[in-house]
């Protein structure tokens, strides 16, 4: 498997799923992706907050794109890099150059915070920041760089941040 196919790989929480509980989980995971692959992504902030709260989280720091057509439906959720549980590496020119392979006219960038607090480091406002610049020239649209924490999401758009 790719780095740049979808993976829902089960990570452990803090108590271990049981067989029957992890087959639930994908499987619910399977629908919620069908769903946003058929659906405009953007139509519902909570179909994409729910998506990412289920897909993007473990107990090391995983740094997603969420790369969306015209009429903001999911072209592709990719994984562009695995971390640790205190750092992931992110290289705009790959953010970018991947937008440009697929077509995709508009991204959400996503990572957790394993921790689980979503609060933004200077760090993380200063890539997207950089990678805002980079969609800017290249004609893409930056929606949103969504922090996943433990029960709850941080939007950058919302705090003031892009």
């Amino acid at each position: 498997m790719t780095r740049h196919q979808k993976t829902f790989a089960m990570e452990p929480q803090s108590a271990p799923l049981s067989a029957e509980e992890q087959v639930v989980i994908y499987e619910a995971r399977q629908i919620l992706l069908r769903h946003l692959n058929q659906n405009p992504v953007l139509s519902s902030w909570q179909a994409v907050l729910d998506y990412c709260a289920l897909t993007i989280r473990g107990e090391v720091e995983r740094f997603h794109v969420l790369y969306l057509d015209r009429k903001n439906r999911l072209v592709s959720d990719e994984c562009l890099s695995i971390g640790t549980v205190d750092h992931v590496p992110v290289y705009p020119r790959e953010v970018l150059k991947r937008g440009l392979e697929l077509n995709a006219t508009a991204l959400i960038l996503v990572h957790n915070h394993p921790s689980g607090d979503p609060e933004p480091s200077r760090a993380d406002i200063s890539m997207t920041k950089e990678i805002q610049k980079g969609c800017t020239v290249l004609g893409l649209t930056l929606h949103d760089h969504i922090i996943v924490g433990i029960g709850q999401e941080v939007s950058l758009r919302a705090r003031g941040e892009i």
